[in-house]
């Protein structure tokens, strides 16, 4: 089964733009060293919870959005691999001194899958 990272960050409206930006760039990047998939979703129907929620564990304040995304790998040792390369690959140096999101408020991490259905896939 594939292995798979996770992130959950809250991102300015106002910065939605260059996030998306460097999230292309970002995708690119992933891809050409061998993810994969990549993805990346803008919260549309995430409430704030009473106790637990997307908002909620990232802290996001009212001008913010929540983002949702993934990378797919082969295996772990493919995603530690590939992420050496991703950390060395300098088109992502412009993102890092200047990112459009509080780095410190995002949730990640790395997860091993145990199932996927997929469309046409079951019997």
């Amino acid at each position: 089964m594939s292995y798979v990272d996770g992130f959950v960050l809250a991102v300015p409206k106002s910065k939605i733009d260059a996030y998306k930006a460097m999230a292309k760039v970002g995708g690119d990047v992933w891809m050409e060293h061998g993810a994969l998939a990549y993805v990346e979703c803008i919260g549309d129907d995430v409430p704030y919870g009473e106790f637990t929620s997307f908002p909620r564990a990232v802290h996001a304040k009212d001008d913010e959005v929540v983002i949702f995304a993934w990378v797919v790998y082969a295996s772990r040792e493919d995603r530690d691999a590939i992420n050496k390369k991703v950390q060395a690959d300098t088109r992502m140096n412009d993102f890092m001194t200047d990112m459009p999101f509080d780095g410190k408020r995002m949730i990640f991490g790395g997860f091993q899958s145990f199932m996927a259905l997929e469309q046409g896939e079951r019997g």
